[in-house]
């Protein structure tokens, strides 16, 4: 079965998370935006094995630690898709524009596109390209335990900004009305700030797309 724990991380209180396969304890970590050392420590706890690293997208805050921590455990970078190259790219300058610490661009060993699969240990989950926020944006559905890791798509009660190079309002509006709603409206969903939710919920009272 598979479990995760949330970690808020960077002064933008990101929500990395553990995502593990209690059979194996093999472990994927979804959007190592910084504090590595607290990302890190809560896998030891827990005694998960650190297999992969699995981006939404390439915001400082979601991506900034994914060079450093590849590299210290030899992790392979699996995600987003190709259109975030250019904000992983601009990693450095985003980590000296957003006051974080200095932060690596890198090659993803894996990149991801709408329909794929992502595994770890003896769990499979879905990979849906779901653009608007970023180009390259994409999420990660277990229906296995009802849960989808969304990123910067959706929140509770908002959904994600549009102003960043390269977004797209109407691109997000449709990624998460194509692609999300079809999920279920039972399925709880892990945004990249703030609280969980679910698609119902936000369906029925969300402001930008509720009654959609």
């Amino acid at each position: 079965m598979l479990h995760y724990h949330t970690i808020p991380v960077t002064p933008f209180a990101q929500n990395c998370s553990l995502l593990w396969c209690d059979q194996t304890m093999q472990a994927a970590v979804i959007d190592p935006g910084g504090d590595l050392g607290h990302i890190l420590a809560a896998a030891h706890q827990r005694q998960l094995h650190l297999s992969a690293i699995w981006l939404t997208h390439a915001h400082i805050d979601h991506a900034g630690g994914t060079g450093e921590l590849a590299e210290r455990l030899k992790l392979p970078i699996i995600g987003p898709q190709e259109g975030d190259q250019f904000w992983i790219d601009g990693l450095p300058q985003q980590s000296a524009m957003f006051g974080f610490p200095p932060a690596q661009a890198f090659t993803p060993t894996r990149w991801l596109h709408d329909g794929d699969t992502v595994t770890i240990g003896k769990e499979t989950l879905n990979v849906r390209h779901c653009p608007g926020h970023t180009p390259g944006h994409v999420v990660f559905h277990a229906p296995q335990i009802q849960r989808c890791f969304v990123g910067d798509v959706l929140f509770a009660g908002s959904i994600g900004r549009t102003d960043f190079p390269q977004g797209n309002h109407q691109q997000l509006i449709d990624s998460i009305t194509q692609r999300l709603w079809p999920m279920g409206d039972e399925t709880v969903f892990i945004p990249g700030h703030g609280p969980e939710s679910t698609f119902g919920q936000e369906r029925r009272s969300n402001p930008f797309v509720g009654g959609t």
